[in-house]
């Protein structure tokens, strides 16, 4: 008496579905992440501006291409002054800039794995497992 064993591959791994969620989870948490970035900025913003016009905080965008995100000022001309990155910083003169975007790229960091956790869920359910 022969023993035989059929294999047959199927599911999300085999038929394409999985390389194609798993690229589209990136996007997505890409894009969330850059978005609630974006959002950090402007509560800093409200934090250290000490007589805010708006103007700057308006020129703020978040953008995304694909797997990419970045969040910037538009080339607004003071922008690294702000930032404390520009020429006309200290020791030219004693404002040493907020440093917005740096102390909001570090807590981003920390946060962004648990960010992209919380949109995981319907890419898993379309590839058969857990709940939509």
């Amino acid at each position: 008496m022969a023993n035989t064993v059929y294999v047959t591959r199927s599911g999300p791994v085999f038929d394409g579905r999985f390389e194609h969620e798993v690229d589209e989870f990136c996007k997505t948490a890409v894009w969330e992440i850059t978005k609630e970035g974006r959002g950090d900025l402007g509560v800093q913003f409200i934090r250290v501006f000490k007589e805010p016009t708006g103007y700057y905080e308006a020129h703020v965008e978040a953008d995304h291409l694909d797997k990419f995100g970045w969040i910037h000022d538009n080339l607004v001309v003071y922008g690294p002054w702000l930032e404390g990155l520009g020429s006309r910083n200290f020791p030219v003169t004693r404002f040493k800039g907020y440093w917005s975007f740096k102390k909001v790229s570090e807590a981003l960091q920390r946060k962004a794995a648990d960010i992209a956790e919380r949109h995981l869920p319907p890419f898993i359910a379309r590839m058969g497992g857990g709940k939509p």
